[in-house]
């Protein structure tokens, strides 16, 4: 799962009026990573149980670190009977793949293992090895067996599927539709650094989150380079800067380019889309992390009648030992 890199400014302002003024705030673990929650409920519910017992079975799904999740059988070829929640992610992450050109793309999961960023160790990686897997990649088969039912899913040999780059959005939607759901309309969702806020404090405010300056290393304390207004809206960061690995010197970004089948290597350190959707948001950030500045650029150009991709925020480095940041006109909106 990915690395935190937005931290969720929750501070509330006490104000008399008949909504409650202090919100239910829960924190917990899901994902490999945490969660933080705050809402305000009239009903003053504690959502606990049902939000740990909806991350958990939603991990029963997509988790690459539960043995028997439907993902682990489908990577081992044990063609389990697919359910409609895998189904999306899949069909999803497809589409996503098609829209950007392949910089997305859910099917490098041998290879993300291969560098030592999935559940398995890393080996020394070579040239063959890297190859031979971008081979089946480039080559190999994902589809229904039954595009109708979708109920059966045919993988080649040696291609393992990866929900990790949308997984933890695809999380927040759900917990945001569940508190819909029960009729809580002011709350802000942070799961791992992947946020979605709606509504507004009692103030009438909107929530503001922080979004992390770049690190020094992974072990480095988060500190905010600037925050923004949320309001109805997710936003979600993808860095290079605190998951990585070293050899001989050289720091490798966890970050994989499907069309190299290498780490990326590039300038931009991270990257934080502004969506109505956190897995729409999640999936955008990991590929213009792929794709580096200017191409992420460029797309955003050519595609101005999308405007889930419109609100973007760069930081990069400018060779030169510090890092600049780009933020397009509808990102500036929203600083706070």
């Amino acid at each position: 799962m990915k690395t935190p890199t937005l931290l969720a400014l929750t501070l509330l302002l006490t104000v008399a009026c008949t909504r409650p003024n202090q919100p239910t705030r829960l924190q917990g673990e899901a994902q490999g990573t945490y969660y933080n929650i705050a809402y305000f409920d009239p009903q003053h519910r504690n959502l606990r149980p049902q939000i740990d017992s909806l991350l958990h079975s939603f991990d029963t799904v997509a988790s690459l670190w539960v043995e028997n999740s439907l993902i682990r059988q489908v990577n081992r070829q044990e063609q389990p009977q697919l359910n409609s929640t895998f189904t999306d992610l899949l069909d999803k992450s497809l589409a996503i793949e098609q829209y950007t050109q392949g910089a997305f793309n859910c099917k490098i999961g041998a290879l993300v293992n291969l560098y030592g960023f999935g559940f398995k160790n890393r080996d020394d990686v070579t040239d063959t090895q890297i190859d031979s897997l971008l081979h089946i990649l480039q080559q190999g088969q994902c589809h229904y067996q039954d595009s109708s039912t979708k109920d059966r899913l045919i993988l080649s040999e040696g291609i393992e599927l990866d929900f990790n780059a949308i997984a933890q959005g695809y999380a927040v939607d759900l917990l945001a539709d569940m508190f819909d759901q029960k009729g809580i309309h002011n709350y802000l969702i942070d799961v791992g650094g992947e946020v979605t806020a709606k509504g507004c404090k009692p103030d009438g405010s909107s929530w503001t989150v922080g979004i992390e300056r770049p690190a020094e290393d992974k072990y480095s304390q988060q500190e905010i380079e600037t925050a923004i207004q949320l309001n109805n809206r997710s936003v979600v960061t993808s860095g290079s800067y605190r998951k990585y690995y070293e050899q001989d010197g050289v720091r490798y970004s966890h970050t994989i380019d499907p069309a190299t089948g290498r780490p990326v290597n590039h300038s931009l350190l991270s990257v934080s889309v502004v969506s109505r959707k956190a897995w729409y948001a999640d999936a955008l950030a990991t590929a213009f992390m792929v794709m580096g500045l200017d191409k992420s650029l460029q797309f955003i150009k050519l595609h101005p009648e999308n405007p889930d991709i419109q609100a973007v925020f760069f930081i990069y480095d400018d060779h030169q030992g510090s890092y600049k940041t780009y933020a397009t006109p509808e990102f500036n909106i929203l600083i706070k």
